[in-house]
């Protein structure tokens, strides 16, 4: 038996969701690269806030990205793994070498923005499968961001 028989979603209705959660999934594990990298490399008087910051962002994109993959497989899918795959189907995009901190909180502000966006159209396919999992994670995932892109907001302001 499959995961989806015990849960009670239908197969057919959450492929649309499993198909999204796939590109969700893409999307983090680059913003998590991504945010390696402003981590490892940032330079300037924002230092020491900024490398703290960007390590806790990282961490919790990993944990997302977890998440992610593990909803994809209690909904009977498979989770993309291939880092290659992922340059191939991510809409967010790898960054060089940052080292000003202003440029690497630009960049996440905009793929938070993105992500809140996707996570939104997820929540609307989730619900329409009655996937009230997959609804609950993205809406924590919206409050969560929301509140981070008020915050970032007023530190570049």
């Amino acid at each position: 038996m499959k995961t989806l028989d015990y849960t009670k979603l239908s197969a057919e209705t959450v492929r649309p969701v499993v198909s999204a959660l796939q590109q969700l999934l893409a999307d983090y594990q680059i913003y998590y690269s991504n945010l390696r990298g402003f981590h490892w490399n940032v330079k300037g008087k924002d230092f020491f806030v900024l490398h703290k910051q960007y390590e806790e962002m990282y961490d919790n994109t990993a944990e997302k990205v977890d998440e992610i993959a593990e909803r994809i497989l209690m909904l009977d899918g498979v989770p993309a793994h291939n880092f290659s795959e992922y340059l191939k189907t991510s809409k967010v995009k790898e960054v060089g070498y940052v080292t000003k901190g202003s440029d690497g909180i630009q960049n996440i502000m905009e793929t938070i923005s993105y992500f809140i966006g996707s996570e939104r159209d997820i929540l609307k396919l989730a619900s329409e499968a009655n996937d009230e999992a997959t609804v609950a994670m993205m809406s924590d995932y919206i409050s969560e961001q929301e509140k981070l892109m008020w915050m970032l907001t007023a530190y570049t302001a």
